[in-house]
């Protein structure tokens, strides 16, 4: 998507309410799929990626998860 907000992982990690170190666990462990931009050693996130990763985990119910499709 072109010209969409980049966020440093300080950025993201503010968003979702966890701990910068958190994330860079997440990545080295695969353990969440939120993906990222790595150009060298910058770590980036895509807005509409936080957007999906927090879509995926929005639970309506407790138990029950949603499950929402954004379109393009």
């Amino acid at each position: 998507m072109p010209n969409e907000e980049l966020l440093t992982p300080k950025q993201t990690a503010a968003l979702l309410g966890v701990a910068v170190n958190t994330l860079a666990i997440w990545r080295c462990k695969k353990r969440y799929s939120l993906r990222y931009i790595k150009v060298g050693a910058n770590v980036r996130y895509r807005r509409g990626e936080i957007n999906r990763f927090l879509d995926e985990r929005t639970v309506e119910s407790p138990g029950v998860a949603v499950s929402r499709k954004r379109k393009a």
